[in-house]
């Protein structure tokens, strides 16, 4: 295992800036997830690690040695790309050690590091077969043992599971868990969908426009969103936003609210703010303190989300239990305080 570290970096396109001064660091045996909207410059940040986008400047470190200007067969990684990309008249060993045979490794460690992938991804009776006699989770998990047969110091994944329907998804998920569990590599992954960031990430990247929002653990960004961005592009159904102000004793009002938000010590008060609500945290009761009427419901099997109009806002709370709602109905309901998140309204930023 290896770790990554990149300073400044900075990649332009065909005239157009992608990635700007850009500073990450990698820690050795870390799961990193890069996640964003699609064009947020992700993908092209995870092609300049490998070695496939040249950069303008700045300095790409794996392994502490400086590989900025270094082929991709010098710099040590292994890559799964979007596409499975297979040989359709090879078979899946064929496949899987062709870069070692073309490198000239000895036939007895192609066998070992072979057999070794296979067994880890359950490919051992599959050996034998073409690409076409295989499902698209298998097509996958042969294009994952072509790069783990390279033992790199560092795993790069671009997409890897977005060709695949959702069954497979939540099943290749928990494989690539699982195989970072028994590895222990370094590994970087690229999506655009919160699911897998959230569950197979040591830390989340989100990136817009060529630029970090935040980085921490699944629960820190989720909890505690750095900005507007970040705070609606994780969860589903998503933070609602109310627009209001805090006064000067730190309340927060808004038409249809009057309550008071825990947030950090020093924010300052009197100005206007936007309150940031995730439907977990919005909970229906009769004894509630504020009062929306429901819109929408939407059963989900073992739990139901409804929609409530609050004033000008929109919020969804999930429930679990087997209360029937209808729309129009008016209810009350109650808004945790302490979990909520408040919002510079001018920057977004927040507070």
């Amino acid at each position: 295992m290896a770790n990554v570290s990149l300073r400044k970096l900075n990649i332009v396109l065909g005239g157009k800036p992608i990635i700007r001064d850009l500073d990450l660091h990698v820690e050795p045996g870390e799961f990193l997830v890069l996640l964003g909207p699609s064009g947020c410059g992700k993908s092209t940040l995870l092609h300049s690690i490998a070695g496939l986008v040249d950069s303008e400047s700045g300095a790409i470190e794996i392994g502490g040695r400086d590989m900025t200007d270094c082929d991709p067969s010098e710099r040590g990684i292994g890559m799964v790309f979007q596409s499975y990309a297979l040989y359709p008249t090879m078979t899946v060993e064929d496949n899987m050690s062709f870069g070692l045979r073309i490198a000239g490794t000895p036939k007895a460690e192609i066998r070992r590091r072979v057999d070794r992938a296979a067994a880890m991804l359950q490919l051992d009776a599959l050996l034998g077969r073409k690409p076409a006699q295989l499902s698209g989770g298998q097509r996958q998990r042969v294009a994952i043992g072509r790069a783990l047969v390279r033992e790199a110091q560092v795993f790069l994944f671009d997409e890897p599971l977005s060709n695949l329907d959702a069954k497979l998804r939540a099943e290749l998920r928990r494989e690539l868990k699982l195989l970072h569990q028994t590895l222990g590599s370094t590994m970087i992954y690229v999506t655009h969908d919160q699911v897998e960031a959230m569950t197979l990430a040591s830390r989340i990247v989100v990136m817009e426009k060529g630029a970090i929002q935040q980085v921490g653990t699944p629960l820190d960004v989720y909890e505690r969103p750095a900005n507007r961005f970040v705070a609606g592009f994780l969860g589903a159904p998503a933070m609602a936003f109310v627009d209001g102000a805090l006064d000067a004793a730190g309340r927060f009002g808004a038409d249809g609210f009057d309550l008071v938000p825990a947030h950090d010590a020093g924010c300052p008060a009197a100005q206007p703010a936007v309150l940031g609500v995730r439907p977990e945290h919005v909970e229906i009761r009769a004894d509630g303190a504020l009062r929306g009427d429901v819109t929408l419901v939407e059963p989900m099997g073992n739990h139901q989300v409804v929609w409530l109009r609050c004033g000008k806002a929109l919020l969804a709370s999930i429930v679990h239990d087997a209360r029937r709602f209808a729309p129009g109905e008016r209810v009350a309901f109650d808004i945790d305080a302490a979990r909520v998140s408040l919002f510079d309204a001018r920057t977004g930023n927040r507070l």
